[in-house]
């Protein structure tokens, strides 16, 4: 059996139908030929799902608990319906982690209550007699959560590639640009390229004070970071001008 986190729609079912220890637990009494057999939870899970399943046996528990659960009142206190949820339980885990593997920002507790809402939606319209009683539940409950998860992965927005790629390259028109009171500017321009990804490249360097040093002094390093491996692929041209300078 997959276990699930401790605040899981499932985990919650479970703390519900098994209690604390010593709690009293719901049973079934199921007949099978002339025979009456008292089953606990984890006995009529076992008949279910267990590796020594009885086919027979396992028709009385859904047979069983179904016919319990619709002879409760509506006000009641539900727990043979909490009992057959979680008799459905062992049979949606598959298609659960299926669904979260395909689709992993999923949440997990949306897509384990869409299950449970089906099984309860279903279990108002079963046949307790039916030859698949407690498959169709589980099948139900798997649609849901199948469709549920192609709905919300249709609503989810796409992001325009090419528009975003065209907004962040974009560059800034020249009277929106800052530019320093005294300084270098060095604009790489990259060749043309047809995925239109390309944005100039602006390095910018504050002249020094003509005092005493040589204005420019700089310059060498500037260009230098700027610069490509002489047997580099060419990334574009470097235009090198004084800060605010007409091109």
């Amino acid at each position: 059996m997959t276990s699930t986190g401790p605040g899981s729609v499932f985990a919650r079912i479970d703390r519900g139908v098994l209690g604390p220890p010593g709690a009293t637990r719901p049973s079934l009494t199921v007949h099978v030929g002339s025979r009456a057999v008292l089953l606990s939870p984890e006995e009529s899970r076992s008949a279910l799902y267990g590796p020594r399943r009885d086919t027979a046996l396992g028709a009385a528990v859904w047979r069983q608990a179904v016919t319990e659960a619709l002879r409760e009142p509506r006000n009641g206190d539900g727990v043979g319906r909490l009992l057959v949820v979680w008799l459905a339980l062992p049979g949606l885990y598959r298609n659960l982690h299926r669904i979260l593997c395909r689709w992993r920002w999923l949440g997990r507790a949306d897509l384990e209550a869409e299950a449970v809402l089906a099984v309860l939606a279903a279990l108002d319209v079963a046949d307790p007699d039916g030859p698949d009683t407690g498959g169709l539940l589980i099948k139900e409950a798997v649609n849901r959560m199948w469709a549920y998860a192609k709905r919300v992965t249709r609503e989810i927005p796409v992001v325009d590639i090419g528009a975003f790629a065209e907004a962040r390259n974009a560059t800034a028109p020249p009277e929106e640009r800052p530019r320093p009171p005294e300084g270098w500017e060095v604009h790489i321009t990259p060749p043309p390229r047809r995925e239109g990804l390309y944005a100039t490249l602006r390095f910018a360097e504050p002249r020094p004070r003509q005092d005493g040093r040589r204005t420019g002094a700089h310059l060498p390093d500037l260009v230098f970071r700027a610069r490509r491996h002489e047997e580099a692929d060419l990334i574009g041209t470097l235009v090198l001008r004084p800060a605010g300078a007409r091109r």
